[in-house]
């Protein structure tokens, strides 16, 4: 007990990542590089895709934009530091670059769950009420809507975060970025309360936003099964990415954050990290892309303009 009531100023963290082996190091940092550059390239072309093509200037590519800088920013945050940490043996982070990160990863992890609910909601609206559709999603709705996907998070995630005081006793995390789970483990006091709050987060913010994502694609299976066989598989087409997406991502976040952190090891924690801050960035853009018929013939006709 003396040592948990010790106060240490503590001005940095160390991310232990994976492993000291320099041969696995070596393998990861090959591994990470090429999602890291998949990630950037991909993301980076979908962006300049929509800004520049001007049938792509709807609501639904407009979210598919703001998704894939939110894609471009986890990756970002994350994989240039893990990157250089596979090759130092000291592995250190300022404190403040650490609580940056973390505020970081968790405002846009928040907003990524948001928008997935906002671009299910365009689905919904497109094909169960194709009539009212241009009037409900005229653009001034699209921002609002978008400002709503980063408020909600700030409020929920970061504030609570921002204005509760924590004791650290360690400065070792057991992980490769500084994330919450793996944070809240160093705590001198008793996690069972951080613990209920993460809960209470992780079911307004991940949770709620899932069921209302299921119910949309509910009332549109109902929609797209009264329609006859050529718009029906249309319909499908522009919703199996989103869905695809969906799964990916909830998938592996609400297997990390749901029940309390002290059931999952460190470890588990870390490697789910992998799929949603690195690999589901990576696969959004090609998910999207092969799926869908107007982004592959602006990327065909973009293609066919460069010079050989």
């Amino acid at each position: 007990m003396e040592t948990k009531n010790r106060t240490t100023i503590i001005t940095e963290f160390v991310l232990l990542g994976f492993t000291m082996d320099p041969k696995i190091n070596a393998a990861l940092f090959v591994f990470f590089f090429i999602i890291y550059l998949v990630t950037v390239t991909g993301n980076s072309l979908i962006i300049f895709m929509i800004i520049t093509n001007p049938k792509l200037h709807k609501p639904m590519y407009f979210f598919l934009c703001v998704l894939s800088i939110l894609d471009l920013c986890y990756s970002t945050t994350a994989l240039p530091r893990l990157l250089a940490d596979l090759f130092s043996a000291k592995r250190s982070i300022p404190f403040m670059a650490c609580v940056f990160q973390l505020h970081v990863i968790l405002l846009v992890e928040g907003s990524e769950c948001q928008l997935l609910v906002v671009m299910a909601y365009d689905r919904y609206l497109a094909i169960c009420h194709p009539l009212r559709y241009p009037i409900l999603m005229r653009w001034g709705n699209c921002y609002r809507l978008v400002a709503l996907v980063f408020i909600i998070p700030f409020m929920f995630c970061s504030v609570p975060s921002i204005f509760t005081p924590y004791t650290v006793c360690n400065n070792q995390i057991n992980h490769f970025i500084c994330e919450m789970l793996a944070i809240t483990k160093l705590l001198c006091e008793d996690v069972s309360a951080s613990e209920i709050k993460i809960f209470a987060i992780s079911f307004l913010t991940l949770l709620i936003p899932l069921l209302l994502i299921l119910l949309s694609y509910t009332f549109i299976l109902y929609s797209v099964l009264k329609l006859r066989s050529a718009g029906r598989s249309k319909a499908f087409s522009t919703c199996t990415s989103h869905l695809g997406v969906v799964a990916l991502y909830f998938g592996t976040v609400m297997l990390m954050y749901f029940g309390p952190s002290s059931m999952y090891s460190t470890d588990q924690e870390k490697y789910s990290a992998i799929f949603y801050i690195i690999i589901s960035p990576m696969l959004n853009p090609l998910i999207y892309s092969l799926n869908n018929r107007d982004i592959k013939g602006a990327i065909k006709k973009a293609g066919a303009k460069i010079p050989l």
